[in-house]
């Protein structure tokens, strides 16, 4: 009799713990995956992406799943009905070109959360994650205006639409009325070719400082300005260390932040759908290292401006 009622006890203790490391687990989410034009190691962009989801299967001990080079509508489609097929049941594309075929999806996928970057469409299980990149364009363009001795420095953008490329120019001008901005558009995250070409041009203009503003083609206009002899700024990742000499600082987007905080957020079901914006405010957005051709009262002083606009939300041109 003693026997049977000690393993009873072990059983109903076995219960209990089992249960109890249930409940500690269990959530809302149950696979996450990621899709993307390119491949994990084309840019840093995707790198961080694939960061997000390591994380997330770290944090959260959920599957998680990788599609790579995914880029047409149909493609998408097909994609998302294999992983919504297999469990998944929240999805990010790891691009703005997403949203409009993710918009779609939503309606017919009304049990799957999906999640995209820098666009405008939204739903109740369609959120937009943004950078507000304002500001850190507007500090980028300080320190290269601070930095030139020729009074002319650049921008290489991939689209107009990017808010970083007028707050670059606002940073600029507020740090020396006198330097000229030379913008040059590639319409086009991946066409490094051409924006080899636009840097060409503007070193020909006399350029000192160079801002690439796509992580596609940010490393090779960064090895290209150090062989002639130009400064330049980092894009989304800290890029110091591919020339400490070349690069001022780095405007950091902490994009695998991003995906750890969307993942968490829908296991609660606390994930909205809506558009969703990002900055100096939350530590998603930060400067990088700063090279030590950067004065360091220089770097005190836009520190200060930093921290005051996050407490206040004011650029130092808007006091």
């Amino acid at each position: 009799m003693r026997r049977i009622l000690s393993i009873t006890i072990l059983i109903i203790f076995g219960l209990l713990v089992t249960s109890g490391c249930a409940s500690e687990s269990q959530g809302k989410l149950y696979k996450a995956a990621m899709i993307m034009e390119g491949t994990i190691e084309d840019i840093p962009w995707n790198q961080k992406g694939y960061d997000g989801l390591l994380a997330i299967e770290k944090e959260l001990g959920v599957d998680i799943e990788i599609r790579e080079n995914i880029s047409s509508d149909e493609e998408i489609s097909k994609v998302v009905s294999e992983l919504v097929n297999e469990g998944t049941n929240l999805i990010f594309g790891h691009s703005s070109n997403y949203g409009d075929e993710f918009y779609r999806l939503s309606k017919s996928h009304t049990d799957v959360h999906f999640v995209y970057f820098n666009g405008n469409y939204y739903s109740d299980n369609l959120t937009s994650m943004t950078f507000n990149s304002h500001a850190m364009g507007f500090f980028a363009g300080m320190i290269a205006s601070r930095m030139s001795d020729t009074n002319e420095v650049g921008i290489i953008a991939a689209y107009q639409w990017q808010p970083e490329i007028e707050g670059f120019y606002e940073g600029v001008k507020y740090q020396n009325q006198d330097t000229n901005v030379n913008m040059e558009f590639i319409y086009d995250w991946t066409a490094s070719d051409v924006a080899f070409q636009a840097y060409n041009r503007m070193k020909e203009n006399g350029i000192d400082v160079i801002y690439p503003a796509g992580d596609a083609f940010s490393e090779e206009i960064i090895k290209l300005a150090s062989e002639d002899d130009i400064y330049a700024i980092g894009f989304v990742s800290d890029q110091i260390n591919i020339e400490p000499e070349t690069v001022l600082t780095s405007t950091v987007q902490h994009v695998e932040q991003i995906y750890l905080l969307a993942a968490e957020r829908f296991n609660n079901d606390e994930l909205e759908g809506e558009i969703m914006s990002f900055d100096f405010k939350d530590d998603f957005i930060t400067l990088g290292d700063y090279s030590k051709e950067v004065p360091k009262s220089f770097q005190k002083k836009l520190n200060k401006y930093i921290e005051k606009y996050k407490e206040t939300g004011l650029l130092p041109n808007q006091y």
